[in-house]
């Protein structure tokens, strides 16, 4: 168990290296002029769609650094005989830009039927649910984009339910410790 939880948080890590770049972004600006809403600023039923928090910038920039960190593992990482028995499945046999770029793409779009549904339901971006919804949501915002990605790996290899559940688990505590960070570093508005 625990060696196939390595292997999930070896397989994650592109996507702390999206979302160290993308929190890199935020803190200093960067790339300002991407950081427009990729709602257009639209709305149903006088609601925004997504919000001012999930724009252009954020997916672009979370897909390449999650793109980038995918092909340091698959050219450099995967030469190392320890760093490659962590690999669930070879590396080698796929584009490991592609496979980063699409992983982190699918992660930000698969936050976005969060974000409506909360905007629907009049929670603002970035503020925390209340009532019913406070459980509900506080699990759901650790853990959506795993939809995607697990979709878009899929692609590559075979999914086990068991894998799932470990990324589930892994996903939910490292983001707990990015929010906390990304907060402290002012790469984050909340600590959630």
């Amino acid at each position: 168990m625990l060696f196939e939880l390595l292997q999930i948080a070896y397989l994650f890590l592109p996507l702390l290296g999206g979302a160290i770049a993308s929190g890199l972004c935020i803190r200093f600006n960067w790339l300002a002029f991407l950081a427009a809403p990729l709602d257009f600023r639209l709305t149903h039923r006088q609601r925004r769609l997504f919000g001012n928090n999930k724009t252009f910038r954020g997916i672009i920039v979370f897909s390449v650094g999650t793109a980038l960190i995918f092909s340091l593992q698959a050219k450099v990482f995967h030469n190392i005989p320890s760093l490659r028995s962590l690999e669930i499945f070879d590396y080698s046999t796929i584009n490991p830009l592609l496979l980063g770029f699409s992983l982190g793409v699918a992660a930000m779009l698969s936050e976005l039927p969060n974000s409506y549904l909360k905007r629907q339901l009049d929670i603002s971006p970035g503020a925390t649910a209340h009532g019913i919804w406070l459980p509900i949501f506080f699990v759901v915002d650790q853990v959506d984009l795993l939809v995607g990605v697990w979709l878009v790996l899929s692609l590559a290899m075979t999914v086990s339910f068991n894998q799932v559940l470990l990324s589930i688990a892994f996903i939910f505590v490292i983001h707990q410790i990015i929010n906390l960070v990304g907060y402290f570093l002012g790469m984050r508005h909340t600590l959630r």
